[in-house]
């Protein structure tokens, strides 16, 4: 089973290179020749039953993963749970749906337009979560998702690939704060999202996250090719609580900000 689950990690993690080059750079500044222990990947899709956040867990429950929290986000007008595998050297994934309802009329008939064209059978298939986008978007409706939702623009452009994955600090070798981390990155020329603070969190609940903002990569739309964000990379310091045990889940008022790592800026 872990065999499986690499390999399906290895996949989403090459998919992700394709559009996020400077993760290797990231990898080379913080690992030192050693391993970067990956705390979790992060999703996004949309609340329509073909494609719901239950139909991506679907891939990770069938692996060995398990549901172990839930997140609402009424800003941003997200749901999100977080799953972690039975083996905890895996990494945790997050997933989040954006609840379309809630959007205007225009926004919702294009996103009902692309996602009425992906194919059922697609979605079950092993690879669909790094299988990219399933449908042809203009620029001008890209464009207007974005005005609205900076989420639901993303997704129409990138469509199913890991939004970032997660550098857990506590495994790295000659790191364990993320002061220090964020330093380095600054120091070789990365721009940190600093919506609330470079630093999210902290150690009274448990957790402290920074990430770097998205790289730009060419998307291919039906009208125009354009450059816009991709994905981006996240650090994570996790705490103990008072039992002494690391603390496994996420904090919905730090991943809102989090969120933010994709807009263009």
């Amino acid at each position: 089973m872990k065999t499986k689950v690499t390999n399906l990690f290895n996949n989403i993690w090459n998919n992700y290179l394709e559009v996020t080059p400077s993760a290797k750079k990231v990898h080379s500044l913080l690992g030192s020749g050693s391993d970067v222990i990956n705390d979790h990947v992060a999703y996004r899709t949309f609340n329509i039953e073909k494609v719901n956040l239950a139909k991506l867990a679907e891939h990770l429950l069938s692996i060995g993963y398990k549901e172990c929290g839930t997140y609402h986000f009424e800003a941003k007008k997200l749901f999100a749970k977080h799953f972690e595998h039975t083996d905890s050297s895996l990494p945790k994934v997050f997933i989040s749906e954006l609840l379309v309802e809630k959007l205007s009329s225009e926004a919702q008939a294009i996103i009902k337009k692309l996602v009425a064209t992906v194919d059922e059978q697609a979605v079950s298939n092993y690879d669909f979560l790094y299988s990219g986008k399933h449908w042809d978007i203009s620029f001008t409706d890209y464009q207007t998702l974005l005005a609205e939702s900076e989420y639901a623009a993303w997704l129409s452009a990138w469509g199913y690939r890991a939004n970032h994955f997660t550098v857990s600090i506590n495994h790295l070798a000659n790191y364990d704060c993320i002061v220090e981390v964020n330093d380095i990155l600054k120091t070789n020329g990365f721009a940190l999202n600093t919506t609330g603070g470079e630093i999210k969190g902290d150690q009274t609940v448990m957790l402290e996250q920074s990430s770097t903002m998205a790289d730009k990569a060419l998307v291919r739309f039906s009208d125009k090719t354009v450059e816009i964000p991709s994905c981006f990379y996240e650090f994570a310091k996790r705490y103990s609580n008072t039992e002494g045990e690391i603390y496994t889940g996420f904090v919905a008022a730090s991943a809102n900000k989090i969120f933010e790592s994709t807009n263009a800026v």
